[in-house]
């Protein structure tokens, strides 16, 4: 594991929205951590992966948002450079947004993505 710390320009980010929201699916497991990685995946190529677990890896970048630990996936982190990640509203529905620099092309459904 990596420790790291927070640099806009070249690391992952959250916004409050995202910082709030993920701080509440964490609050009652004390200790966990959010893994970002990304999978093969759609029509486009890839697809962003989030999951709750009791450890970074040893090759995670582990990044730290106030009482929020994220770990970035070694294999992931240059196409999520400058990444930031944000919790919008669409309709009744709120939705994690990733706004990513990286990205040429997603699909229609939004559900993948491509980088250069």
């Amino acid at each position: 594991m990596t420790a790291t710390t927070f640099d806009p320009v070249s690391s992952v980010s959250l916004t409050a929205s995202a910082q709030k929201y993920f701080t509440s699916k964490l609050v009652k497991q004390p200790g966990k951590l959010i893994r970002l990685s990304t999978k093969e995946s759609g029509c486009t190529g890839f697809s962003y992966v989030l999951d709750i677990v009791d450890v970074a890896l040893v090759e995670d970048t582990v990044l730290s948002f106030g009482e929020i630990t994220f770990a970035v996936d070694s294999q992931s982190v240059t196409m999520l450079k400058g990444t930031e990640i944000d919790l919008v509203r669409e309709g009744v529905n709120e939705v994690v947004k990733f706004n990513n620099p990286n990205v040429v092309a997603e699909c229609g459904c939004g559900e993948s993505f491509s980088v250069s």
